[in-house]
């Protein structure tokens, strides 16, 4: 049975790092797709002002640009700049090589580019001889990057460009058939064991964005960003259900539908797992009515706030857009609402239940595990989740806060696991992502947390860091 657990722990781990690497090429360039949606809603002949001058700035935007970034980050990630700029060289060859935009070849040919690299630098490491070491590094880059160009350009690009037709051609025939909510299926589970970036942003941009290429317009940017589900379960916890869970709902309900922060209200389902069939009700419902309403993005929505979806519509979207959210909140709040009255009477408090997910892993709780003799020299202390600028970074202003009240003279700062220095003193995640982090960070002192908003832990925290620096002085 332990095996078995183990075996789960790992699949799960290893697929929120692949994950993780996905959705880590395309959120740090979210800044750029934002910048192509709003030129393509108001300048496109069915957008807000059409311009045909300024809209000649869509097709070279999505063609070129937003493929190289892509690239170059994909490469970057494995090998700094110079897996960039062969990442970027390789994505070139695919770009020239179809004629469709190669979302789907940049994030394959991007990492392609900078393990190469990586490898060939590996190899010539300490056998170039004084003097020559840039004459290497620049025709080392030029000539790999060179070759991948033609090899995406040639046999590469028409591949990609088949894979990319037929995966469009799956998705136009689901939303064509109606069977699009039945994605609420795969998609709602996968969000609560922390893929919703890797979902969002590692499968459904690069599809959407193929889309609104060709439409104006995607549905798919709503499949994972709809704040309606997660809105209408946070609602259900203020009023039925007991101890910090309904003390921290409503703030909870604030920072998911107004923030966009999704992964606040994970650790609620997570509490009760038979709650994931109230999100993937209220999930379903909400895809079906933007099916009906034929409403759809320009771009990502990101954060997933309500603020960010209304920025992101297409012209003519808003009536459906605020239905289908509103309706998916209703109906994940009604079903949430039977499950939870139902089971009050055995149902846990979120602290009851953090120390039976201990108990079961054979751990202390987090509150009482803490290394008291290493606490008296920590000096930084880092929250992590996947992306870096969710949930870790609620929970870093909040300890923050603490710690400067208390006039502790340490650091908190928040980033994403996959940027964890090796030499961290001490970190803070969600237990789902611990595994991670401690592969990321081994030397470092690693607590596990249910809730990024639980104050109750952060006070013990700060009382225990001032005991142990009392002893020293």
């Amino acid at each position: 049975m332990a095996n078995t657990q183990a075996s789960s722990g790992g699949v799960r781990v290893k697929v929120q790092r692949f994950g993780s690497f996905l959705s880590g090429m395309v959120m740090p360039n979210i800044g750029a797709f934002i910048a192509w949606g709003i030129i393509t809603a108001l300048f496109i002949p069915t957008g807000w002002w059409p311009n045909e001058n300024l809209a000649e700035l869509v097709g070279p935007t999505i063609t070129y640009l937003l493929p190289l970034l892509i690239g170059f980050t994909g490469g970057k990630l494995l090998h700094d700049v110079r897996g960039g700029v062969v990442g970027a060289l390789a994505t070139m060859g695919v770009i020239v090589g179809t004629d469709i935009p190669m979302f789907l070849g940049a994030m394959i040919m991007g990492p392609l580019g900078g393990y190469i690299i990586r490898q060939v630098d590996r190899a010539l490491e300490g056998k170039v001889k004084a003097g020559f070491e840039m004459l290497v590094n620049n025709f080392s880059v030029g000539i790999i990057g060179g070759l991948l160009m033609l090899g995406g350009f040639e046999i590469f690009g028409p591949i990609m460009s088949a894979l990319d037709k037929v995966m469009a051609a799956g998705v136009d025939w689901i939303v064509g058939a109606k069977l699009l909510p039945i994605a609420s299926l795969f998609i709602e589970p996968a969000k609560v064991l922390f893929l919703n970036n890797a979902i969002n942003h590692g499968i459904l941009s690069p599809l959407g964005v193929d889309q609104v290429a060709d439409a104006g317009k995607s549905v798919l940017f709503l499949l994972e960003a709809n704040p309606g589900p997660g809105l209408g379960l946070l609602l259900a916890y203020m009023f039925f259900a007991k101890g910090a869970a309904k003390r921290t709902a409503p703030g909870a309900a604030i920072i998911h539908f107004l923030g966009g922060i999704h992964e606040i209200y994970f650790p609620y389902v997570l509490m009760k797992p038979i709650l994931i069939l109230a999100m993937i009700a209220g999930g379903a419902t909400g895809i079906f009515t933007f099916v009906l309403f034929d409403v759809g993005l320009v771009a990502p929505a990101s954060p997933g706030s309500i603020f960010a979806i209304l920025a992101m519509a297409s012209r003519g979207s808003y009536l459906g857009l605020v239905a289908g959210i509103l309706l998916s909140a209703a109906v994940t709040f009604a079903v949430a609402s039977v499950i939870l009255k139902s089971s009050a009477a055995e149902e846990v408090s979120l602290e009851e239940a953090t120390q039976n997910v201990s108990a079961m892993k054979g751990k202390q709780s987090y509150a009482s595990a803490l290394v008291t003799d290493r606490l008296d020299k920590v000096d930084h202390i880092i929250f992590a989740c996947d992306a870096g600028m969710g949930s870790s970074a609620m929970g870093a202003s909040v300890l923050r806060n603490k710690v400067n009240k208390a006039n502790l003279p340490i650091k908190v700062t928040n980033t994403s696991i996959s940027n964890l220095p090796k030499d961290a003193q001490f970190v803070i995640t969600h237990e789902d992502l611990t595994e991670r982090a401690e592969a990321q960070a081994p030397n470092a002192i690693h607590r596990s947390v249910t809730n990024f908003l639980n104050a109750d832990y952060y006070d013990q925290l700060v009382e225990e860091i001032k005991a142990e620096r009392s002893k020293i002085s």
